[in-house]
């Protein structure tokens, strides 16, 4: 079977990184050729791998070898790629989030639904075996009553895109989705905002860190946390009535690291509990292949994104501001 022939638009730092080395290991995936606004940076990722190099991200939607595009843009510049991309017939993979809105969200799935086109949120992290394994262990820490995830890195560089606000930069889009992601896939889709705070940046015009709190429909809290302005963590916990499960390094984990969980019994005693290794880069394209092939995106992954987007929108508009 002839595997699915992918551009990237974006000579961006996840694409050379994780995403073409991701590419170059799966077979059902072939990837093409870079486009980006600089050529020399286009050409220069594109001879890391062999492949052809084009100097607009037009020039890639003419192409006629192509099945799809994934864009790791900056997050304002996906919604109009996405479209532009679905029009022109390719499937599309989007660096998360999909859109910066909940209804630029919903209309690009409208898009890709109506012309039977499969549109997917390169959520990686779930798609490692680690959070399955979890969600099997969650069974012996009783009845769930709290979650807690936290997604923070120090300060970026001043020019970073993430400090732009007409490139829809800012922690909750960048590092947020991340604890808000993983609320959703233990707890649920139905979770709703009880409180949330952001820190807004008032020379940089961003939010550079928050927290929000949310809560399920039967009552389990979830404490987020995410940053651009704090020490490195990445990690979430689950607390039952019967014990407590900490992952660490829980959305960013290269390949190949075995994971452990830290299982508390109710009298304090700590179990390490290996996890299962994984290229959560390469899980994803497997994933975009086989619904590619099947000619639709997996139902619980459309309905995931558009859940969140609409978290999202619940959050910004529930959070208080702080600026400093």
């Amino acid at each position: 079977m002839r595997p699915i022939r992918m551009a990237v638009l974006g000579a961006a730092d996840i694409a050379r990184r994780r995403m073409l080395p991701a590419m170059a290991s799966v077979p059902e995936i072939e990837p093409v050729v870079v486009a980006s606004r600089d050529p020399d940076r286009a050409a220069a990722l594109a001879g890391e791998y062999g492949l052809g190099a084009e100097r607009s991200y037009e020039a890639v939607l003419r192409r006629d070898d192509l099945d799809a595009v994934y864009l790791p843009l900056p997050n304002a510049l996906h919604f109009p790629w996405a479209e532009r991309a679905l029009e022109a017939g390719l499937h599309v993979l989007v660096e998360k989030p999909l859109t910066t809105s909940r209804d630029h969200t919903a209309r690009l799935q409208l898009l890709a639904g109506g012309r039977g086109l499969v549109l997917m949120e390169a959520m990686m992290f779930v798609c490692h075996r680690q959070h399955e394994q979890v969600r099997a262990l969650m069974a012996g820490l009783g009845t769930p009553l709290a979650f807690a995830a936290a997604f923070t890195v120090p300060p970026r560089p001043g020019a970073d895109i993430r400090y732009r606000p007409d490139l829809g930069g800012g922690a909750l889009l960048d590092t947020g989705v991340y604890p808000l992601r993983a609320a959703q896939h233990l707890l649920g889709p139905d979770l709703r905002v009880a409180a949330a705070v952001l820190r807004h940046d008032r020379a940089l015009g961003v939010d550079v860190g928050g927290e929000a709190l949310l809560l399920s429909p039967d009552g389990v809290t979830a404490h987020l946390e995410f940053g651009l302005d704090r020490p490195y963590r990445c990690r979430y916990e689950i607390s039952g009535t019967a014990g407590r499960l900490l992952l660490d390094r829980a959305f960013t984990p290269p390949p190949g690291l075995a994971p452990t969980a830290l299982l508390t019994d109710p009298a304090g005693a700590v179990t390490k509990l290996p996890l299962a290794a994984d290229d959560q880069f390469a899980a994803l394209l497997r994933r975009f292949a086989r619904a590619v092939r099947a000619g639709r995106a997996p139902a619980e992954d459309v309905e995931a994104s558009l859940a969140q987007a609409r978290l999202l929108h619940d959050l910004r508009e529930a959070a208080r501001r702080v600026t400093v």
